[in-house]
């Protein structure tokens, strides 16, 4: 009878509390062009789409590249060819007052345009490049970083 109890217990914890698993998934991949990789913890896998993000992603494009990500604020972003930008850290909860989009961009190009996180709090809305960090306020924006 425990056991019964014990596993009734974990398939309501696993199937029953979606919100546990969600903070993890900050935004999915909506287009892929050429090669495009997620970089998880010092992995490449090819990106597809329909790929859930994490904090501390990695998103990088080859020469033929491209990708299209949408975030669960809104936010979208664009990567051209030849691109890295790290998805540094990413909080969504309004009701809780955490709300903060913070990317690292080390190559290529990027276009953005910001979500809730910029119309609420658009302090907590940056990217960070080799030379400057830039903060917008709720607005379209294009990033392009040579090396």
């Amino acid at each position: 009878m425990r056991f019964v109890v014990y596993m009734l217990c974990i398939w309501v914890a696993v199937f029953c509390c979606p919100a546990v698993w969600a903070d993890e998934i900050i935004g999915s991949i909506k287009i892929v062009e050429g090669q495009a990789f997620i970089e998880r913890g010092g992995r490449m896998e090819p990106a597809g789409v329909g790929d859930h993000l994490q904090d501390r992603d990695a998103l990088v494009t080859g020469a033929d590249g491209a990708l299209g990500v949408i975030f669960r604020d809104d936010s979208t972003m664009s990567l051209g060819p030849d691109s890295r930008i790290e998805l540094s850290e990413f909080a969504f909860d309004p009701a809780g007052g955490r709300m903060s989009f913070l990317t690292r961009m080390t190559k290529g190009t990027a276009s953005f345009l910001s979500g809730l996180i910029g119309k609420l709090a658009p302090e907590k809305f940056r990217v960070e490049t080799p030379l400057a960090t830039v903060s917008i306020r709720g607005t379209r924006f294009l990033v392009r970083v040579a090396e």
